[in-house]
């Protein structure tokens, strides 16, 4: 049987969706411990020849959001995050990513992208040194303002998943730990119900073009709960130290990523015009 031919994808071949599957299992594991999946999953929907990327970014959210939703389920059932935090900011959250991918329209990600690569460094550093950051919640804001600083969080992220995407669920972990004072797997539960809102936002947007590559999507949405399944079950039985590992594996692997972007999207070019 010619894959290729099936899929909609004529130089699609047994092996690649092979190792796209196993992409989109890996993902779905990263994505339900700290988020950051869209850093394995997209570039190697990329890789299949003839895919166009909004294709990748709409197949890529297809699967995400089916992945999303299993962590979501499993950490409520085990790890009983509160709701009433988790989802109003995943409501403002998506109204967050249909700003980000409107200005995403009009500025290209690239111009965001070296301030990002900042931001992950101070990140990474800042929970490389304080390793009792995140070992138990201590809630640094109480009543409206609680659930005030939450929304303005749930609004930047959702806006950069929008208009960049790789590394939301990272960017949740850590605002919820550093700036609302969650432990990690509080900070994990609470993230996936809130990236799985920004990734339906984004397929709100991806879907009316049809842009999403259905039946490879089913494949890819299938592997990425398995994923997510595992992923969240061992986040759970491992609690806090494991996921804080895991965090900063994942936050070098975005600033590595991106870093590369942004030296072959801004400084290769600036160093070509001065020759």
């Amino acid at each position: 049987m010619d894959i290729g031919a099936v899929l909609g994808l004529e130089q699609l071949t047994w092996g690649m969706l092979l190792l796209v599957v196993l992409a989109a299992f890996g993902a779905g594991w990263i994505d339900a411990v700290v988020g950051g999946g869209g850093l394995l999953q997209l570039p190697m929907l990329l890789l299949i020849p003839g895919i166009a990327p909004v294709q990748a970014l709409a197949t890529n959210k297809f699967a995400s959001v089916f992945g999303t939703a299993t962590s979501s389920v499993t950490y409520y059932r085990r790890a009983k995050p509160d709701i009433r935090t988790a989802l109003p900011m995943a409501a403002i959250a998506l109204v967050g990513s249909f700003g980000g991918a409107a200005v995403a329209t009009i500025l290209p990600p690239a111009a965001f992208k070296p301030i990002i690569v900042v931001a992950l460094l101070a990140v990474a550093l800042f929970t490389a040194f304080r390793p009792q950051m995140g070992a138990a919640t201590k809630l640094r804001f109480s009543g409206h303002k609680h659930h005030i600083m939450a929304g303005a969080a749930g609004l930047g992220i959702g806006f950069y998943d929008g208009m960049i995407g790789p590394g939301t669920g990272t960017f949740l972990v850590i605002t919820l730990v550093a700036l609302m004072g969650y432990d990690f797997l509080q900070a994990s539960a609470k993230a996936k119900i809130v990236n799985f809102a920004t990734n339906l936002g984004a397929l709100l947007l991806f879907i009316p073009h049809g842009s999403v590559l259905w039946l490879l999507g089913g494949i890819l949405a299938v592997a990425n709960v398995a994923g997510s399944y595992l992923g969240s079950r061992m986040a759970i039985a491992r609690g806090t130290t494991f996921i804080r590992v895991v965090f900063l594996v994942v936050v070098i692997g975005l600033i590595a990523k991106l870093g590369v972007d942004v030296w072959n999207e801004n400084i290769v070019p600036a160093f070509a015009s001065l020759g």
